[in-house]
């Protein structure tokens, strides 16, 4: 059996979207699952939609993702140059297309922006140009006279108009495309530079590809590439087509989109592994469709033969869900580290900060979610004494204020302030009173934050800001029950 090589091979072009995320990971599975090898490819042959930075992009989001490639322009394992532009200048891509045009499978074109414009039809929205192979009459003659007189060219792939070309995916099964409908598409460009479509075939087939997965919208134009496979009388890849994402309006994700792409993720505080763990499950699931998988798991249990035709919806709820699921199960250092940056945001005073982080760990499902969680401990915010009634705490304004002011002295003569002297405290002083435990915690919990829920109760708020602001806060509380 051939070894299984995939590879992902993005045009740099800024960042990268969901849609390439999930193709990236799944030509990774593939290898990986099968033992084999996965290429990281760039494809940087339309040099006018290049951006600058977004080579760095793709290495870092891959990285982060934990996507790690066995061979690309950083790691030659003598199938390189794996950078397109590279492999241009070796003059490989041109060597290929004259081979084509030597057997009739090619021809030069050498129409004009006007002329080509002339053939231009507006269908659907849409603009297409349909070549009419004007230029497939040219005699060798002609074709070698305009050559030498230096005139611009493109080379077309010559495809019959009359037939059908057949392929097969992976999870699509057999299909077959009347010939009518294909373009003779453009294998060089005008600058001697290939195609996306032209490069690939030649490029998967050197690097000895066995996998290409890419998303369903190509499925119209694969029919290309296997002709393309066909005059050079090379092995056809193994296609795997991948269903729509859309949004949940069913409305195909957009590149303006927040969550479009891994960085605006990672910006709205998701952690790459639940990410990634979200993204695999964007077409696929598991056989016992378990939800939380780790990157081995997946590696361990992923078959593309079981990839679904349907589209795939980006649940940002669901996606919420997962990212909590794993910040809870996140080692506490690891966890702190992803954490601190957001906490300082909130706070600014000398505090314990992991402490504070700790208490949202379980109760957060991004990270983005910490700073509106424990903005109190920055400073008391103002609040409604209607806090102060709770039912189910048998508390109101009346009781609260009571039990505050009686707790006040106690809490002032207080010498250790940790969390089991104010439980010890606390629990005296209900004994005493004979009342519930929450007509005492939930005044003093309300007091110490201002706030109607909380990520810890009154102690550990307590031990946090201190004894000194503890009172203060727990002093204007009465303060604002008085002024009733």
């Amino acid at each position: 059996m051939d070894r299984v090589r995939s590879r992902y091979a993005p045009s740099p072009t800024g960042k990268m979207h969901v849609g390439n995320l999930r193709t990236a990971l799944y030509e990774f599975l593939i290898a990986k699952h099968a033992g084999g090898d996965f290429i990281l490819r760039i494809e940087d042959t339309d040099q006018g939609r290049l951006v600058e930075g977004s080579v760095d992009i793709i290495y870092r989001t891959l990285a982060e993702a934990g996507i790690i490639h066995d061979e690309g322009p950083d790691k030659d394992k003598g199938f390189g140059p794996y950078v397109q532009s590279e492999r241009v200048k070796s003059g490989l891509y041109m060597k290929y297309a004259k081979q084509l045009v030597e057997q009739g499978d090619a021809y030069y074109c050498f129409c004009t922006k006007e002329r080509l414009a002339s053939l231009t039809t507006e269908a659907g929205g849409e603009t297409i140009t349909h070549y009419d192979k004007h230029c497939l009459s040219l005699s060798k003659e002609e074709v070698e006279a305009k050559l030498a007189a230096g005139e611009p060219f493109v080379i077309r792939q010559n495809i019959p108009r009359e037939g059908t070309t057949t392929f097969t995916d992976a999870n699509y099964g057999e299909i077959t495309i009347e010939n009518s409908e294909l373009d003779d598409q453009i294998l060089i460009k005008s600058d001697g530079f290939p195609t996306y479509n032209f490069a690939n075939v030649i490029d998967d087939h050197l690097m000895e590809i066995s996998h290409v997965v890419r998303g369903n919208e190509y499925i119209s134009s694969t029919p290309k590439y296997t002709r393309l496979y066909q005059a050079f009388g090379w092995k056809e890849p193994t296609y795997v087509h991948l269903p729509l994402i859309t949004n949940e309006e069913h409305q195909k994700l957009s590149k303006r989109s927040g969550h479009s792409s891994f960085e605006d993720l990672l910006e709205q505080g998701f952690v790459p592994e639940a990410i990634v763990n979200f993204v695999a499950l964007l077409g696929w699931s598991s056989a016992d469709n378990r939800e939380i998988l780790s990157l081995k798991e997946l590696i361990d249990e992923f078959d593309y033969t079981k990839i679904s035709k349907s589209p795939a919806v980006f649940d940002m709820v669901k996606l919420r869900w997962m990212n909590g699921e794993y910040l809870k199960a996140m080692d506490e250092e690891k966890y702190y580290k992803l954490a601190e940056p957001y906490v300082r945001k909130a706070v600014t005073k000398d505090y314990d900060l992991k402490a504070i982080a700790m208490l949202v760990k379980t109760r957060i499902e991004t990270l983005c979610d910490i700073p509106d969680m424990i903005d109190f401990f920055e400073e008391l915010p103002d609040y409604d004494i209607e806090m102060y009634t709770h039912k189910k705490m048998k508390t109101n304004s009346e009781n609260s204020l009571t039990a505050l002011e009686e707790l006040l002295p106690r809490l002032e003569a207080l010498d250790k302030f940790d969390i089991d002297s104010l439980s010890e405290l606390t629990a005296a002083y209900v004994a005493e009173k004979e009342i519930k435990n929450g007509q005492a915690l939930w005044p003093l919990r309300t007091a110490v934050s201002g706030k109607q829920t909380t990520p810890g109760g009154a102690y550990e708020i307590m031990t946090i800001i201190g004894k000194e602001e503890s009172l203060k806060r727990i002093k204007t509380g009465i303060e604002k029950l008085k002024a009733v």
